[in-house]
């Protein structure tokens, strides 16, 4: 299957083993609690970090076969308890147009995405940016 033919969970668990492996979900079980009862910070910065792979791939998926994305930095911040089900909601900081177009020109573009983890009653309990970048293949 290529990937114009893939949505983007399938594209990003075709290309990221880790994405494949973890499947993206993280049950609320003792396993994955830290020591307040809440998800472990490692396991609400791989969902962040994640939900931003998610959105580059649905912005520059059609550009792989030139350029890897590749996350160059990332900063989280934990706001409140999350208990209970909790979404990443990814951001794209750049327009992808102009993202592109800085590749056409020769230039590796960085842009960043913002996150936001949510619990159920809609409260943002980490914010994270990744700073990405389109490395042009060799």
């Amino acid at each position: 299957m290529s990937a114009d033919q893939m949505n983007v969970g399938e594209l990003l668990a075709a290309t990221v083993p880790m994405a494949r492996t973890l499947n993206l979900q993280f049950p609320d079980q003792p396993d994955y609690h830290n020591h307040v009862g809440g998800p472990h910070a490692g396991a609400m910065f791989t969902l962040a970090e994640s939900a931003s792979g998610a959105i580059v791939l649905a912005a520059f998926g059609d550009q792989l076969s030139r350029a890897v994305p590749l996350a160059v930095k990332a900063e989280i911040g934990y706001k409140k308890l999350a208990k209970g089900v909790v979404t990443a909601t990814a951001t794209l900081g750049r327009p992808a147009a102009e993202v592109v177009a800085e590749l056409d020109a020769g230039g590796r573009p960085e842009f960043p995405v913002t996150i936001a983890i949510q619990r159920e009653d809609e409260a943002v309990t980490g914010e994270m940016t990744v700073i990405w970048t389109l490395r042009p293949n060799a």
